[in-house]
């Protein structure tokens, strides 16, 4: 009793700073995807960049849906709960990438996601591998009902992400963005759709 009583008190106290985190992820995209209806004239959106706040957007509230499986995790302890608030983290931080406090430096999003996109790719990499630690963390058998697809889909992210960092075309990035999202909709809908 009093260890399934620690696991779900542990659940919660995890549920909480984690919602806390992505909370604000969340608050950073919409207020970042609000400058351009506050400031049309003012910032210029660049296709590439708004489609990864769009994919964030989805993708941290698909994370924030998907980590109620968290309830699988038998006993808690220090390791496991900072694991998870460092790849929650990943997010916040893909977010602030996204949309800083000033691009003023920059000529416009487009000028500022170039000169920074090994960053924004490299954390967006970080994040697939992670989640293959998140799974696990949630036991065996979860992990194995998300079948081969699942591994494979994160090491395909991850190695497009990487790739994205160094190449110097754009079609790569807007490839990656479009078939990412399509895809990543797709694996929504196709195992996530209930609790």
């Amino acid at each position: 009793m009093d260890a399934l009583a620690s696991s779900a008190e542990g659940f919660t106290h995890v549920r909480v700073i984690v919602g806390m985190v992505l909370g604000l992820s969340l608050a950073r995209l919409v207020n970042g995807l609000t400058r351009f209806v506050q400031h049309p004239g003012s910032v210029k959106i660049y296709p590439i960049h708004l489609g990864w706040a769009f994919f964030l957007l989805v993708t941290i509230i698909h994370f924030w849906w998907y980590e109620f499986h968290l309830r699988l995790v038998p006993q808690w302890n220090f390791q496991v709960y900072f694991f998870l608030i460092v790849y929650t983290m990943l997010y916040a931080a893909l977010t602030a990438l996204l949309f800083p406090d000033q691009i003023t430096d920059y000529q416009g999003y487009e000028h500022y996601f170039e000169a920074r996109k090994r960053w924004f790719y490299g954390v967006l990499a970080l994040t697939f591998i992670f989640d293959i630690g998140d799974t696990l963390i949630k036991g065996q058998d979860y992990f194995a009902s998300l079948g081969t697809e699942y591994i494979l889909r994160q090491c395909l992210f991850a190695a497009a992400a990487i790739t994205a960092m160094f190449v110097k075309g754009r079609r790569f990035q807007l490839v990656f963005l479009v078939v990412g999202a399509i895809y990543q909709i797709s694996w929504i809908i196709r195992v996530y759709d209930l609790l």
